[in-house]
């Protein structure tokens, strides 16, 4: 082989090799609490809010925390350094960004969920019904 393959070769692995160490841990995909704490990888987690447990902003900090049920019904606290998103309580499900940090999760991103009048067959049903019953009889005879 020539030098300038072998170089290039060479370049090559090394470019490949240092995306993967940079970028590697930080490609987390979506996982649970337990897994998100063991991998200590920026995660997606998804679950509900838990609704029975205190939820707090800091306006001085800017800091908003809430625990959140996992899909696997794991409760842990959230820590979002942002104020708290718009809709959070309507949310009928909460997508957080981020990673674990002793004990509490850290979200550098949230994202909600809520329901949709739109969604399913009945809710469209009745707006139909609806438009339908506002909408005056029109006469057909002529005058």
């Amino acid at each position: 082989m020539k030098w300038k393959t072998i170089l290039g070769l060479a370049g090559m692995i090394g470019f490949g090799t240092l995306l993967f160490v940079n970028f590697g841990s930080q490609v987390g995909g979506y996982m649970n609490f337990e897994q998100a704490a063991r991998t200590g990888a920026t995660a997606h987690v998804v679950g509900t809010w838990a609704e029975d447990r205190p939820t707090s902003y800091d306006r001085m900090q800017n800091v908003f925390t809430f625990y959140m049920r996992d899909e696997d019904g794991t409760v842990r606290k959230v820590r979002y350094n942002n104020p708290k998103p718009a809709n959070f309580e309507e949310a009928e499900q909460v997508v957080v960004e981020g990673r674990n940090q002793d004990g509490t999760f850290v979200a550098e991103n949230i994202l909600v969920k809520c329901p949709s009048k739109y969604n399913d067959a009945q809710g469209l049903k009745q707006k139909a019904s609806r438009s339908s019953q506002e909408t005056p009889p029109t006469s057909s005879t002529p005058q």
